[in-house]
């Protein structure tokens, strides 16, 4: 199997996710329309769209025992996401809830990932053939080992700051791309392009259907997404982070990767349901 490898280390949830003629109200009662169980957690969903664009992925996460890790599992298998389970014994997967606005494609989540697995000593797997790292931030005691692995060998290292964690103030130094969501806030209130300071060569701020913004140490800009109906926003954020890791471990330089990246992430949002984007995906990555 040919394809660039990339390693992605953290959070692994069940999503149980509902599509809904608008969100309800306090006390209100609604039918979903569409029901669907996957797998979900940002790293997760990074490998899965690195996988639908031709790579070879291996998520390292905490899956467990239980119907709820059965699920995943599955998943992981049908999009071919190599999983190495580092779960301690007994540990029972977070299931997340989320609400679909059929409308606008707007998401509602209550995430089940403050469940967190009590690691034992971690002994960090052999990266490979590992062409790029993606960490979360969940997960500390498995993230932290392989970035700085990652390092050692000069891999480029992505790192999905979709909120702060404490573990980010170790990670950033070690990050080559740091990519935020619009929410992300450091706790000292500096600007996102202040986080270069940090360490990582770049670093973007995506804005969902508005301008992602980008800036390095020699310059600063943006990407225009495609303007296009949303149709399901879930796990954009985490589609375009795959992408542009995918970007990256294929050599692609950081401006075309973003641009790449972006693109991807409006395919997700152009269709409904968890990994029906996987298609469009790959023709993405065959230039269609």
């Amino acid at each position: 199997m040919s394809g660039p490898v990339g390693w992605f280390v953290g959070l692994a949830t069940l999503d149980v996710v509902q599509r809904v003629d608008g969100f309800p109200t306090p006390n209100q009662k609604v039918v979903a329309t569409d029901t669907w169980l996957a797998a979900g957690g940002p790293a997760t969903n990074a490998a899965i769209a690195f996988a639908a664009l031709g790579g070879r992925p291996v998520l390292w996460t905490a899956l467990g025992v239980g119907s709820a890790a059965d699920v995943v599992r599955a998943d992981l298998v049908g999009a071919g996401v190599e999983l190495i389970d580092a779960a301690p014994p007994g540990f029972e997967l977070a299931a997340s809830s989320v609400l679909v606005d059929a409308a606008t494609g707007e998401r509602i989540v209550v995430s089940g990932s403050a469940d967190r697995p009590d690691f034992p000593a971690v002994t960090v797997p052999d990266l490979g053939d590992a062409q790029v790292l993606l960490v979360d931030g969940h997960h500390p005691p498995l993230a932290l080992p392989a970035a700085r692995a990652a390092a050692t060998r000069r891999l480029p290292i992505v790192v999905d700051a979709g909120s702060h964690k404490p573990v980010f103030n170790e990670l950033f130094p070690l990050a080559s791309d740091v990519l935020c969501s619009a929410d992300y806030v450091h706790p000292t209130g500096v600007e996102a392009s202040a986080l270069l300071e940090f360490g990582p060569q770049l670093v973007a701020v995506s804005h969902g259907s508005q301008p992602l913004q980008w800036w390095t140490a020699t310059g600063a800009g943006q990407v225009v997404p495609e303007p296009v109906e949303a149709t399901d926003t879930l796990g954009a954020g985490d589609v375009l982070h795959g992408a542009y890791a995918y970007a990256l471990a294929t050599g692609m330089p950081r401006r075309a990767g973003l641009e790449f990246a972006v693109s991807a992430a409006t395919r997700r949002v152009s269709t409904a349901g968890p990994f029906a984007w996987r298609a469009a995906l790959a023709g993405l990555a065959n230039g269609g």
